[in-house]
């Protein structure tokens, strides 16, 4: 008995010394970032050239108390469209970003600085820069016959539209569509019209016809006004739109073997190509005056989408 009770003393003990000895960790005072500032320097910007030279670079350095990295991201204010998504800057705090649209465009950049224990702190700031770009006569030629052409969706190849993942591939590796697959369920998808126009002072449009419904899905899958808040992929009423498209240099990394290189961006919330639960940025990934393979990214994150279409008959 006495043996039993000097073990048990001497646990006793131990557990004393070593809860008295265990270390207090302490991440210190998790104080968010503050004073973050978004500095931009316009590349080539003067009093003749009040948004830039042309060259579309915009020189970005951010600061701020209390920060650990940031991320930062693009949207342009004046066509609604996402330039890119959130990219992370550790270590560093200068960057470069070369905006493609074609024209003068009002860019919002957003910053979130990150600081100890996941605190963070949101920016933004807004700024107007000038690119100029010269699509290759060919691509607009055979997109808009130099005056307006009309396209359908090609329901009679297979692959007229598929989904793969967004990066690390150019192709539907999930899934294509096999010849008028959506007839049956989905018809719109082929009756739609899609009108490109170069109009006389160098710009252009997008006039979308859906007599029979837009193909799209529902809810936060998609940007079209009007369509319900939950249902399933269908044709739902579309009342058309007529919208200004431009054109710049593709960022997707896609190699210039499978594609132009050149996308094109189509203003607002309504305008959009075949299928109505893409974002409004195409890649032209092939083309000519009988064909056209674009790719766009999805409302779902992670997801491109794939379309070919034919001139209207």
């Amino acid at each position: 008995m006495k043996t039993n009770l000097k073990y048990i003393i001497g646990i006793f003990f131990a557990l004393l010394i070593s809860s008295c000895s265990k270390e207090d960790y302490n991440l210190g005072d998790l104080t968010a970032p503050s004073n973050i500032i978004i500095g931009t320097e316009i590349v080539g910007q003067n009093v003749a050239n009040p948004n830039g030279d042309g060259s579309g670079k915009v020189n970005i350095t951010l600061s701020g108390d209390n920060t650990l990295a940031f991320k930062i991201s693009y949207f342009n204010v004046s066509n609604n469209a996402v330039e890119s998504d959130l990219a992370p800057i550790i270590g560093g705090k200068v960057t470069t970003k070369k905006f493609t649209e074609t024209g003068e465009f009002v860019y919002r950049i957003t910053v979130i600085a990150y600081g100890k224990g996941g605190t963070s702190t949101n920016l933004t700031k807004d700024i107007t820069v000038r690119s100029d770009f010269s699509v290759p006569t060919s691509i607009i030629t055979s997109l808009t016959n130099n005056a307006n052409k009309s396209w359908v969706v090609d329901k009679s190849v297979a692959g007229h539209l598929g989904v793969g993942p967004w990066s690390g591939s150019s192709g539907p590796d999930w899934w294509a569509a096999g010849i008028d697959e959506k007839v049956a369920c989905c018809n719109c998808f082929y009756t739609s019209i899609y009108k490109f126009t170069k109009l006389a002072n160098g710009t252009y449009t997008l006039q979308v016809t859906s007599p029979d419904g837009v193909f799209t899905k529902t809810g936060s899958l998609t940007a079209i006004p009007g369509i319900p808040s939950s249902g399933g992929e269908g044709c739902y009423s579309f009342g058309g739109s007529t919208k200004a498209v431009s054109f710049g240099p593709s960022v997707s990394g896609i190699v210039a073997s499978a594609s132009t290189q050149i996308k094109f961006v189509v203003a607002g919330i309504d305008g959009f190509v075949g299928y109505g639960s893409c974002q409004n940025t195409y890649e032209i990934l092939e083309i000519n005056d009988n064909y056209m393979y674009l790719r766009a990214q999805g409302w779902e994150t992670g997801n491109a989408w794939y379309l070919k279409l034919k001139p209207a008959p």
